[in-house]
């Protein structure tokens, strides 16, 4: 009899799994073929993914393929894991730390105009003040998977400006141990001194203990993950320790973004960098894929219609202080238009802090306009910041107006860019 009843709950069991698998698997396909779609026209696939989520998703009219994208956890999780980690290991630690001072500058003046800024914005839709230093935080940072993604789709990581917009990601998810740690008391009821104080000292000890790791650390990390062996055994080690050092992050205050980049940085000290960097990218392309299309799902069209006007502002602003942003950063480092435009349009997409914020204060009973606002500013800017950054070219070669002959005079009509000017008309 029990063995009866026991059989009797793993056949509906399997059936209930073979149902969400084939939702899953149905659900990446059309992802696919909306991406495939997309791409022969130009089109990058990030916002292709995610648009996918959306048509997909509980929120939409027409076929459900996923209702809950909390079953997709763990797989979006890792999905952000492996593009940090395989990030970490294309980029040098000292190539980044050799930005020094001005690196650092350029990702404090991002900050205090993306932040600074998004504080103000906030207060201007008069919700209140702890709404506003919600607001300030879900405009003021970028999305650490979306400029990965967009880095390596673009095919960027050999540009010089990558480095120094890599740095300013880095600076991004040191400040947000420190954000999260003051915000937290500050929408709650926690201790706002102590607690923050401990939380922001145990950030930056981990940090420090990494970047140790990653600069002296090679031969052990190397003896861990096996000098030898064969690709199935190293692929096991390699997720392993990207997972664990990204969960540590984590648990002390630190987004598990950087704790995945810092892994990858110790791995690139190792001999085995280059095969890793093979073994990794199938994953890192799945998982990604999967992370962007469960982002889709948690999005509801309706909510958003709600609050369009202060969507609206919000993203006019993001996209004039991160122009502003990227002009100065690469003012800084002596670059031109070109790398100026790469920088700001590159980190304009915003996304899994954005959202983590908005739970946060839903948790906290704050105004309830915030999660559809952060679900729309969301969405338009992981929708526009992609398809900008990859025509950021065409915008850096756009001619400019021709410049007048003189107070009051006739100007001669503008001439083609690749002709000379011929004398003005004669009266």
């Amino acid at each position: 009899m029990l063995a009866a009843g026991f059989a009797a709950m793993l056949a509906a069991a399997g059936a209930e799994l073979g149902r969400e698998l084939i939702a899953l698997g149905a659900a990446l396909l059309a992802a696919a073929l909306l991406a495939r779609a997309g791409r022969r026209i130009g089109l990058p696939t990030i916002p292709l993914f995610m648009i996918a989520g959306v048509l997909a998703g509980p929120h939409t009219p027409g076929l459900v393929l996923v209702r809950d994208p909390a079953q997709l956890g763990l797989l979006t999780t890792l999905g952000l894991v492996l593009l940090l980690f395989h990030l970490g290991l294309e980029f040098s630690l000292d190539d980044l730390l050799a930005g020094g001072r001005k690196l650092l500058v350029a990702g404090v003046v991002y900050l205090a105009l993306n932040v600074g800024g998004g504080i103000g914005v906030g207060l201007g839709f008069g919700w209140g003040g702890r709404e506003a230093l919600v607001v300030g935080g879900i405009i003021g940072i970028s999305s650490s998977a979306i400029v990965t993604k967009l880095v390596v789709e673009l095919r960027r990581l050999a540009n010089p400006e990558t480095r120094l917009l890599l740095g300013i990601i880095v600076v991004e998810d040191v400040f947000l141990a420190i954000y999260l740690a003051l915000l937290q008391p500050a929408i709650g009821e926690a201790d706002p001194g102590l607690e923050a104080a401990l939380t922001v000292v145990r950030a930056f000890a981990f940090l420090a203990a990494l970047t140790v790791i990653a600069r002296w650390g090679r031969r052990v990390i190397a003896r861990l993950l096996g000098r030898g062996g064969d690709d199935e055994l190293l692929t096991v080690s390699f997720v392993g320790l990207a997972v664990i050092v990204a969960g540590v992050a984590a648990t002390v205050g630190v987004s598990e973004a950087i704790g995945a980049f810092l892994a990858g940085q110790m791995v690139a000290a190792t001999p085995l960098r280059h095969r890793i960097e093979r073994l990794v990218l199938p994953l890192r392309d799945l998982l990604a894929a999967t992370f962007f299309f469960a982002f889709g799902l948690s999005i509801d069209p309706g909510e958003v219609a709600t609050v369009l006007g202060p969507v609206g502002l919000a993203v006019g602003f993001t996209v004039a202080a991160n122009l502003a942003a990227g002009a100065i950063a690469a003012k800084l480092h002596g670059y031109g238009r070109q790398e100026a435009l790469n920088i700001g349009l590159t980190v304009l997409a915003r996304g899994e802090f954005s959202l983590i914020l908005a739970s946060l204060a839903a948790v906290a009973g704050l105004d309830g306009r915030l999660s559809p606002f952060t679900a729309g500013y969301v969405l338009v800017l992981a929708l526009i910041g992609p398809l900008a950054a990859s025509r950021s070219d065409r915008l850096a070669r756009r001619p400019r107006r021709p410049r007048r002959l003189g107070a009051g005079a006739d100007s001669a009509p503008a001439e083609p860019a690749t002709e000379r000017p011929g004398p003005p008309p004669q009266s």
